[in-house]
């Protein structure tokens, strides 16, 4: 019989994990606390504005392997849609200037060297100041790195960087910003296009990958809480685990995958070093349907929020390192954002439609430098427990590359003990 793996938490982290084990071989059964799977990154019907909701406007890029390698592996990769050329609409809402990046279709930028491609008021010059990045140090910022102001970081980097660390990009770690770039500018233009999940997260991240679980024999109980671990005299290795009130013994080669947030790991597994910081993230939808030919998502600068998808389905629009407006009310926030929103859709800004805000106070750990050196290893000290989680030391921030990346080391790991 093959060996077991109980994978708890059924975030993408966990599904990416279960994933992986069960093509190796492995028997999979998956837990996670509550009555649905995905975690951050799941869709919802939502009442009050008749449709099908996701949790957030989560960047997905076409070059992020560790995403494409999942998606087909649960036979998803048609899935994600986007523009058919890598090109990235921005809005100066301050300004009211538009302009599009358009990143070419080969491995040489030669877009660098195109007026009408790079951001407007830059020279190819200008791009130099992301040279630093290359040999950027341990526990250093992007301040700390290369230059942070200027035309270019204004309208190219600044957004950027906001998008995949979800932190003030001055102050995150240049380790984190450079695997953010490399990631999606290593295959060239093309790895640059953005894509959108077409029909919703949970048809393309997680209902597929359960259809797949269940397919291959894994069991998936949700609401199942894991209560407690029992750790062997000799201290080596989990042998037993708690979970929802029933205790499960442990045989030999089985195997624990733990992929559930920090706060839930922490008072698990003793002496467990994880980032105690988080960033959050707000999206608001509107009952508006787009206009046909609408871009598929627009940055946004200068506004209060920072991307705006026009493009497949309601109107929607995020603020990323959200923190300062949680406190807002919620209909002052919508209102807020409402008039970003129409000034990129050109929708009437005084006359706001029905709306839901979905918040999310610990989207990410906080990609800083003293919260990226408390993350930890997929290996623990224990032979049969191994971590998941966008919050571990995967060397990629807190996305969803990084949590599917997160599951893929920890199937290599449990792969080797």
């Amino acid at each position: 019989m093959p060996r077991t793996v109980h994978v708890i938490g059924a975030g993408l982290a966990g599904l990416s994990a279960a994933v992986e084990l069960q093509r190796r071989g492995r028997r999979i059964v998956l837990h996670d606390a509550h009555a649905h799977a995905g975690g951050r990154c799941r869709s919802w019907f939502d009442g009050t504005l008749n449709t099908t909701l996701d949790s957030g406007l989560h960047q997905v890029f076409a070059g992020q392997a560790a995403t494409q390698r999942y998606l087909r592996a649960i036979g998803a990769a048609d899935q994600l849609t986007g523009p058919a050329l890598p090109e990235c609409p921005v809005v100066d809402v301050a300004a009211q200037q538009r302009w599009t990046l358009r990143f070419g279709n080969g491995r040489w930028p030669s877009w660098l060297f195109d007026a009408a491609s790079r951001a407007p008021g830059t020279t190819p010059l200008d791009y130099l100041a992301l040279a630093p990045l290359a040999v950027a140090r341990t526990g250093r910022s992007l301040a700390q790195t290369m230059r942070c102001d200027g035309v270019l970081w204004d309208r190219w980097l600044r957004p950027f960087f906001l998008g995949v660390l979800n932190v003030e990009p001055r102050h995150a770690s240049a380790e984190l910003a450079r695997a953010a770039l490399c990631g999606t500018f290593a295959a060239g233009g093309p790895g640059c296009r953005p894509l959108v999940a077409r029909h919703g997260l949970g048809s393309a991240f997680v209902e597929p990958a359960l259809r797949m679980l269940q397919h291959g024999g894994a069991q998936i109980r949700l609401n199942s809480r894991l209560d407690v671990f029992e750790f062997g005299a000799h201290g080596n290795a989990v042998d037993a685990v708690t979970i929802g009130g029933e205790r499960v013994d442990l045989a030999p080669g089985d195997a624990i995958v733990l992929a559930v947030p920090p706060e839930v790991a922490q008072p698990l597994v003793p002496d467990l070093a994880a980032p105690d910081t988080f960033s959050a993230v707000v999206t608001a939808y509107f009952a508006v349907d787009t206009p046909a030919g609408s871009p598929l998502q627009t940055t946004v600068v200068n506004g209060v929020v920072d991307a705006v998808r026009t493009g497949g389905g309601p109107l929607a629009a995020t603020i990323r390192d959200a923190g300062r407006w949680l406190d807002m009310p919620r209909d002052a926030l919508a209102r807020r954002i409402w008039e970003d929103v129409a000034r990129v859709s050109g929708a009437n800004p005084e006359t706001i439609p029905a709306w839901q805000l979905v918040v999310e106070p610990r989207a990410s750990f906080a990609a800083v430098p003293p919260q990226e050196m408390k993350r930890p290893a997929a290996r623990t000290r224990w032979t049969n427990l191994v971590l998941a989680g966008d919050w571990i030391a995967t060397g990629l921030p807190a996305t969803i590359e990084g949590a599917i990346r997160s599951g893929q080391l920890a199937a290599d790991v449990l792969q080797t003990q």
